[in-house]
């Protein structure tokens, strides 16, 4: 166990696998998950959703920034957890470290990408590989430009995606920490690195994953476009796509 400095304090590397906050975790008191989980990055629309399909609640996750549920939803004879994820990868690793802890070991996150390349909106698209500029990942494996997702993970997610006749494609993704330092220069530049599309949390809840060897995957729905980097396209941010792609989510992870 050593802790592998470096000149830029992100990328100093603790090889310790332990940490003093799961440790507290493990004694509190909470109840035991599902070994499946959604994480959606859905918004209000999560809860909208656990509504409609009478979930019940199986533990809170109490954070500053508001009180997270975990719902518990009934598919094909399965209990699958359902857990609304908050934009940006340190907010979304506190939750996903949660599901982990609680006894998660398959994860599908969905949520909305924005798109590089001119790709309608309300597209899916599944996440292969991911530029690692954020600093999240960098605690959890040692320095690398991309990181594959977990290539067996995927395989089944586009397996499922196949038998529901539901169209997608797979990409490169950009995670990236600060969407209002997405410039010109650097979306070209992210062009040719073959990226396709560009998220906030993908890269690093991969590394999360792969540090606890747990299987994870990611489906996005496009939502607003950098394809023309002069004239930025909100479009309508992917919302009509929340929902179903929960549902669709809960019904492949049943199937995994």
């Amino acid at each position: 166990m050593a802790v592998i400095k470096h000149e830029f304090p992100v990328l100093d590397f603790d090889t310790d696998t332990d940490n003093i906050f799961r440790k507290l975790m493990e004694t509190q008191d909470h109840s035991a998950l599902p070994e499946k989980a959604v994480f959606a990055f859905t918004g209000p629309h999560t809860d909208t959703y656990a509504d409609m399909q009478n979930a019940r609640t199986a533990a809170v996750l109490e954070s500053v920034t508001r009180d997270y549920n975990i719902y518990i939803i009934e598919r094909s004879g399965q209990e699958i957890a359902l857990m609304q994820a908050p934009m940006g990868a340190p907010a979304a690793l506190q939750n996903l470290e949660f599901l982990i802890a609680s006894g998660v070991k398959k994860i599908l996150a969905t949520g909305s990408c924005g798109v590089l390349t001119d790709i309608p909106e309300n597209r899916f698209i599944v996440p292969v590989r991911a530029v690692r500029a954020e600093g999240s990942s960098y605690q959890y494996i040692p320095p690398s430009r991309f990181i594959d997702l977990d290539s067996a993970a995927v395989s089944k997610l586009c397996g499922q995606l196949d038998k529901m006749n539901i169209p997608y494609q797979k990409c490169t993704t950009w995670t990236t920490d600060c969407l209002f330092r997405e410039t010109e220069d650097m979306v070209r530049y992210r062009l040719s690195e073959g990226c396709a599309a560009v998220d906030m949390e993908c890269s690093a809840l991969a590394a999360c994953a792969k540090f606890h060897g747990v299987s994870f995957s990611q489906l996005f729905f496009t939502a607003d476009s950098l394809a023309d980097v002069r004239n930025y396209d909100p479009r309508g941010f992917g919302v009509s796509s929340r929902e179903k792609a929960i549902d669709i989510c809960v019904d492949i992870i049943a199937a995994l």
